[in-house]
């Protein structure tokens, strides 16, 4: 029986995973939001609800908002996965202007889902440079904060969506 192998690129960094039920291969029925998080340790996906209802395992994959703990990993053959570790500049250490306007803005409390909402802000805005108020709140009504802190989480996204413009 031929091994099926799995070809994802994480971050940047390409690998190649066995699929299958002996020790150290990935079973088919494991989700991305587990393998990031389980083995390659990439903690920044949050596992909360498990049903993709809260947006805390949200990724981008192939410049879509995903709930990574709804998609299985054999599925992401040849994909390009970004999680949260992946803006940061992995030279500088500089974070991704989302992140910096999180911070700026207080836009967020406990932090549990902030890495989901800036991963779901992040696609908009690489699809979408200057989205209005109201398309950054349908692209983020997949992502729930328990702690209320929307309205700076809308208000940090549009702080990116205008300075981009007077930059333009």
């Amino acid at each position: 029986m031929k091994t099926q192998e799995v070809a994802l690129h994480i971050n940047g960094i390409r690998y190649e995973i066995s699929v299958g039920r002996k020790f150290g291969q990935i079973p088919p029925s494991e989700t991305l939001a587990e393998t990031l998080r389980g083995r390659f340790s990439l903690t920044g996906t949050k596992i909360a609800c498990n049903e993709g209802a809260c947006g805390c395992c949200t990724v981008i994959i192939d410049g879509s908002a995903v709930a990574s703990c709804m998609v299985l990993t054999v599925d992401c053959d040849g994909k390009r996965i970004t999680t949260i570790e992946g803006l940061t500049d992995p030279k500088t250490g500089a974070l991704d202007p989302i992140q910096q306007a999180f911070i700026d803005y207080y836009a967020f409390q406990c932090g549990y889902c902030t890495p989901g909402i800036i991963m779901a802000g992040k696609a908009l805005l690489d699809k979408n440079r200057h989205p209005t108020r109201a398309q950054i709140q349908d692209a983020l009504s997949g992502n729930f904060c328990r702690c209320i802190s929307h309205y700076h989480v809308i208000d940090a996204i549009e702080h990116i969506a205008h300075e981009e413009v007077s930059a333009s």
